[in-house]
């Protein structure tokens, strides 16, 4: 069968520079002004009239200003050119229904409706085009070809490939222009590219004509899927968007509900509601958002996610448990916070006036046991509940497993978890989330299990002097104390300028049942300084070690005291 066979028709809608013209419509630049983003030390994206004055790609900031000095350097930032392109998509689909977002500023479309709709390909283009002009005012290129990278790199060049000849289009062109269709990190592909070129592959051409058995064998996955690529095929159909409304229901709570059960009762009537309209569209959601309004005037709000079979169906009844959960945190919250003050200003009262310079009491005529009891306090009772499903989709589009459903392990496992929640309330069952720190211990956060909320800390910011990869398999909640000593027998030390007095050789267990295991390599030591312009600094240091008995421990150097934190696999 020939290759050419798997790929289907696609169309690409490209915006140039897309992350750059995000920045400089957010941030109010002008479009004459040369701009660029960066990430704190080099230059993603150049504006053309950057480029014009010499400003490229991969560039350090100050060589930039140097080739520009009235350049606009704006912090890159994912989620706003996210945002920025969801216009262009809208204008997208007003010409060509179902499109799939591969990044932002660029778009897959299906060519084969919409260009008979249109009479040919050439002319979807045009419209296309015309249309993402009108309605945003940015200037785009549509490609067409049999394949995605082919229709790619023809978006880049404004082209049409006929059919069933975006494989010989490819095979002149060199690898390194695999970049262009990579999402996410792109750092694998270009080792992967230059690793090529130091073997004599420098073409799509060459690799496409290379055994595909050789390929998975020589270089994995990766290179399976680059030759696949430059072969002309697709490796999955589009995923078409389908745009659905969030369905809102909400209520107003007169009386205002201070008791949980009041507020649960007004929430299954809503959690109906919402059901009831769910199923009149055939619809499923991916998360619920719970809203209330006290009295007082504050606004909580919390997402729950409910997109991976965790709720067992989306019934009306599941929906209501996930707001009580809701209500309870926030009632009881507000209940303990308002005790605790309470029983504050109640010691601050009937400790007494405070002595005056003699050291003397006044006396205003009151005894202690005269001083009255301060009213009960009352969490601020709930005006107003509202429930939004979000990630509204058509029900049944999740697919089942590639080799046929799944057995449904997973699924009644989720529902147990589910169950028990039920039991225990919200908080009873965690889920561990991992999130940005530099000691091991920071970088675990405990969740309630089906929480939607981000952890408190972000995972994929720097974090300068965080441990290197892979992370340890399990994190000891209590440290163990150990000895870590040299060949000679003598305990190592690690001094302020990270020199070890000697490499070490035997770490030592002296708790519990004494032991000891051989040290067959190891690695650091890293050091970590936390909060030192406070009192309480933390410095430590730490290394990686391989022992004896096939394990791995990560230890911690701390005022001359060696403990184990972690433990590799």
């Amino acid at each position: 069968m020939s290759t050419e066979t798997t790929a289907t028709r696609t169309a690409v809608l490209w915006v140039p520079d897309w992350p750059v013209l995000a920045a400089m419509r957010a941030a109010q630049v002008p479009a004459h002004v040369p701009a660029a983003t960066h990430d704190g030390r080099r230059v993603l994206a150049v504006s053309a009239t950057a480029r014009a004055q010499g400003v490229r790609r991969g560039m350090r900031r100050r060589r930039a200003q140097e080739c520009c000095p009235e350049i606009e350097l704006l912090d890159a930032d994912d989620g706003r050119d996210a945002r920025e392109f969801e216009p262009v998509a809208l204008a997208a689909e007003t010409v060509v229904a179902g499109i799939e977002v591969a990044r932002p500023g660029l778009l897959l479309l299906p060519s084969g409706g919409p260009a008979r709709y249109h009479g040919t390909e050439e002319r979807l283009a045009q419209v296309l085009v015309e249309r993402v002009a009108q309605d945003t005012g940015h200037e785009s290129q549509v490609g067409v070809a049999d394949g995605i990278l082919a229709a790619v790199l023809a978006a880049r060049a404004s082209a049409v490939v006929p059919a069933g000849t975006s494989r010989a289009y490819l095979a002149p062109r060199p690898l390194g222009e695999l970049a262009h269709v990579v999402v996410g990190d792109a750092q694998p592909v270009a080792q992967l590219v230059d690793l090529l070129g130091r073997l004599g592959l420098r073409t799509f051409a060459d690799l496409a004509a290379l055994p595909a058995a050789s390929v998975r064998s020589r270089f994995g996955d990766l290179g399976a899927w680059a030759q696949r690529l430059a072969q002309g095929e697709d490796l999955r159909p589009p995923a078409r968007r389908r745009i659905e409304a969030d369905v809102a229901v909400e209520c107003e709570l007169d009386p205002p509900a201070e008791r949980v059960d009041v507020a649960t009762f007004a929430a299954r009537r809503l959690a109906e509601d919402l059901h009831a309209q769910l199923v009149e569209r055939s619809s499923s959601c991916g998360r619920l958002r719970i809203t209330a309004r006290t009295e007082d005037g504050r606004e909580l709000e919390r997402t729950w996610r409910c997109d991976d079979g965790a709720m067992g169906g989306l019934t009306a009844a599941r929906i209501t448990d996930r707001v009580r959960w809701q209500l309870e945190g926030w009632l009881t919250a507000s209940r303990v916070a308002l005790g605790q003050r309470r029983r504050q200003e109640q010691r601050q009262r009937r400790q007494g006036p405070r002595r005056d310079a003699r050291g003397t009491e006044p006396d205003d005529g009151t005894a202690f046991d005269d001083l009255p009891d301060l009213p009960e306090d009352r969490p601020s009772p709930l005006v107003r509940l509202a429930i939004t499903a979000e990630e509204v989709v058509a029900a049944g589009v999740e697919q089942p497993r590639l080799w046929g459903a799944s057995s449904g392990e997973d699924a009644r496992a989720q529902r147990a978890l589910g169950r028990v929640q039920g039991l225990l309330g919200g908080d009873g069952v965690l889920s561990v989330v991992t999130q940005g720190g530099r000691d091991v211990h920071d970088q675990v956060h405990l969740a309630p299990w089906g929480d939607a909320a981000p952890a408190p800390r972000r995972a994929d910011l720097p974090w300068p002097g965080r441990l290197p990869e892979p992370a340890p398999a399990l994190v000891l909640d209590v440290p163990e104390d150990v000895t870590v000593l040299d060949d000679g027998g003598a305990p190592v030390r690690v001094d302020v300028r990270l020199a070890m007095s000697a490499p070490p050789a035997t770490v030592r267990w002296e708790s519990g049942r004494p032991r000891s295991a051989r040290v067959l390599g190891w690695a650091g030591p890293w050091p970590l300084a936390e909060r030192w312009w406070s009192q309480t600094p933390r410095r430590r240091a730490y290394l990686q070690v391989l022992l004896d008995d096939g394990r791995g421990v990560l230890l911690a150097s701390a005022q001359g005291r060696w403990t184990v934190e972690a433990v590799y696999d």
